[in-house]
């Protein structure tokens, strides 16, 4: 994956961030199935996902094999549209993947302490859908 061109006498981004994004990306572009999971933000992804995405830029001209792509979300609001913006965000950015598609969705709603996960239905959704990836 080359972020740049540096025939073009530019900097290249990676040569600025030192971090794992070109390593996931990599990852990302082997995987079968992508799974991505954030906490709701003011109604949105958070910038640790978006970033993550937008890292992954140079992955539409490759010859990526992810197929499904699934988003995991949790949020204090209690409302399934809580994770609209989350959905819309990373639906825009499958857009430039026409192999792939959003194929599930999990929201945990009324996720607003340490611990209020624990027993929470959208646990066992993401489990049964989990299973339903690992034996498809």
């Amino acid at each position: 994956l080359h972020l740049c061109d540096r025939r073009q006498r530019q900097m290249c981004i990676r040569d600025r961030i030192h971090d794992d994004a070109d390593t996931i990306a990599q990852k990302m572009r082997a995987a079968d199935v992508l799974v991505f999971a954030t906490p709701i933000y003011y109604y949105g992804m958070s910038g640790q996902m978006k970033t993550m995405l937008d890292r992954g830029n140079p992955l539409y001209a490759s010859d990526y094999a992810f197929r499904e792509v699934y988003l995991l979300a949790a949020a204090a609001e209690e409302e399934e549209h809580t994770m609209d913006g989350a959905v819309n965000g990373l639906r825009g950015w499958l857009a430039c993947f026409p192999k792939a598609r959003l194929a599930g969705t999990v929201f945990g709603g009324g996720v607003d302490v340490a611990g209020a996960i624990k027993e929470h239905p959208a646990l066992q959704k993401a489990y049964e859908m989990g299973m339903a990836v690992s034996n498809g």
